[in-house]
């Protein structure tokens, strides 16, 4: 189950602490955009278990989205599609026309198995390799 919040929940940031400061070594995690963005967060048998946000880009109907993690124990589960699914949905009935997100170049995969694409070329964001993605809705 999904639910969306206006700002940070507390579980939404306990599971980016975990996620991408304590296992990946993230230093600069929570930003500005945090306090624009809509915040999700899916519960498996009632406990936080993967989180995601999102935000209106510049462009009329283009947003963007970030920040999907999920927790090692529900690792496995399909719950980062599960919830990427669900924040496409949302941002649909927001006007949503096309989503641009940054990706680890290590979860590239998950992101083209979901219909996304790579746009232009490999960055680096703290030292770890990302690309930016498409996808129209």
């Amino acid at each position: 189950m999904v639910k969306c919040f206006g700002s940070l929940t507390e579980a939404a940031k306990q599971i980016r602490e975990e996620v991408f400061v304590e296992e990946q070594g993230f230093q600069k995690e929570f930003d500005e955009t945090d306090s624009k963005a809509v915040h999700l967060v899916w519960y498996e048998v009632g406990e936080a278990a993967a989180t995601c946000r999102y935000y209106a880009g510049e462009e009329k109907g283009v947003y963007w989205l970030g920040r999907l993690a999920v927790r090692k124990r529900f690792r496995g589960r399909q719950i980062g599609g599960k919830l990427l699914f669900a924040a496409e949905e949302e941002i649909r009935r927001a006007g949503g026309i096309r989503i641009h997100l940054s990706s680890q170049v290590r979860a590239k995969e998950f992101y083209v198995k979901c219909g996304y694409h790579a746009l232009g070329e490999e960055y680096k964001d703290e030292y770890c390799p990302h690309v930016e993605m498409m996808k129209e809705l």
